[in-house]
């Protein structure tokens, strides 16, 4: 990249400008890596701008102690290095970030760190992306200028915190997943965990494991998978029936593979959606199917207790919840995933051929309150 002196193309350019040669890449995650490393390996020119600090921040700096990868590392190592071959099978959250940073590090990957996008445009009079971002460090904002423009920003950049009537007068500590580290500090405590998707499961395990009491609301209807079938990745056996027959199909299997290895978990407060299959749902709604590894267990030991949707919060540590009852609580997370930010700044035309979107094929199954996978 080039940074142009402020008297030359003023007439196309703003102050403090940057001319990317190659492909401006939003986001340092796993995808933004990923693409930069292919760029580096054919000798493509590229810039990467991270909001945060460090690459992966949400993986280092929003995820819990015990997050492990739930699809096998085959299906979540980046292209040109595999993982370690003494990695386990499900690596967990720090050996994914030493993973990325190792990786990172062997294709010389530089984002330009604490850039936040504020807005990117493609200019149709030049032909050009104008991506201004904020950059503090920089001693203020700054407009990178190229042809192409890659968001790699995935799902899961803004906390989704919903507007649950009294939350704000609740007496207790309130937590969204996004800031929830260990269970340690809820031992021997009753906690509400509001969402049951793959974080709030295994948030309820967490809690669970570390002497607190929680329950779990689930509002919804949801597919719960088991982790593994005879010892295969269910993630796996999808990908090869996939292969060779059509998705509805595929989906009855794993609806009825699922019924074979966990039975009937509506009489544990677990209701399956009707119609749509589990891929169905994630295809075209973005519903991730949950895996599961111990939180039912735990529930149909009585250790996890399964309520219906919260109703309002009352005075104090009171919960109201849709079935009439009133409970109280000492505290509550948040398990309410996260929404992509990228609406906020880009603007899309008719030109958005010019734009291009970076999915992993882990996040296919990936939890959209975690990334890519919990």
């Amino acid at each position: 990249m080039v940074l142009l002196p402020t008297d030359r193309m003023d007439s196309l350019f703003s102050p403090r400008c940057v001319w990317v040669n190659g492909p401006i890449i939003v986001g340092a995650g796993p995808s933004g890596l990923a693409v930069a490393a292919c760029l580096r390996e054919q000798g493509v020119p590229y810039v990467i701008l991270e909001r945060a600090d460090c690459i992966a921040s949400l993986w280092q700096k929003r995820t819990y102690d015990r997050l492990k990868l739930h699809l096998p590392k085959q299906f979540c190592e980046l292209p040109r290095m595999p993982f370690p071959d003494h990695y386990p099978e499900y690596p967990t959250r720090r050996q994914f970030i030493d993973y990325l940073e190792d990786y990172a590090a062997r294709f010389e990957i530089k984002p330009e760190f604490n850039s936040t996008v504020l807005s990117a445009r493609y200019d149709e009079t030049s032909g050009l992306w104008r991506v201004v971002t904020s950059a503090p460090a920089a001693g203020g904002d700054m407009e990178y200028i190229g042809r192409w423009l890659v968001v790699a920003t995935g799902e899961n950049a803004e906390s989704v915190v919903p507007d649950i009537p009294g939350l704000e007068g609740f007496d207790g500590k309130v937590t969204h997943v996004s800031d929830y580290k260990s269970g340690e500090a809820y031992r021997g405590k009753s906690v509400l965990v509001v969402g049951c998707g793959n974080s709030g499961m295994e948030v309820s395990l967490d809690l669970s494991d570390h002497g607190a009491r929680p329950a779990m609301v689930v509002r919804d209807a949801v597919h719960v998978l088991p982790r593994e079938v005879l010892g295969k990745s269910t993630f796996e056996l999808a990908v090869l029936l996939m292969r060779w027959l059509p998705l509805w199909i595929v989906d009855k299997i794993m609806v009825l593979l699922a019924w074979l290895v966990l039975g009937d978990l509506a009489k544990l407060g677990l209701r399956r959606p009707t119609g749509a299959g589990p891929l169905e749902l994630k295809e075209t709604h973005g519903r991730t199917p949950v895996l599961d590894y111990g939180a039912l267990a735990r529930i149909r030991a009585g250790d996890i207790a399964v309520v219906p949707a919260v109703k309002r919060f009352a005075k104090g540590s009171q919960v109201e919840l849709a079935d009439g009852r009133v409970l109280s609580f000492d505290a509550v997370v948040l398990a309410t995933g996260y929404r992509s930010n990228v609406p906020q700044w880009l603007q899309v035309n008719s030109h958005s051929n010019k734009l291009t979107t970076v999915p992993l094929q882990q996040q296919h199954w990936s939890e959209s309150d975690q990334s890519m996978s919990n």
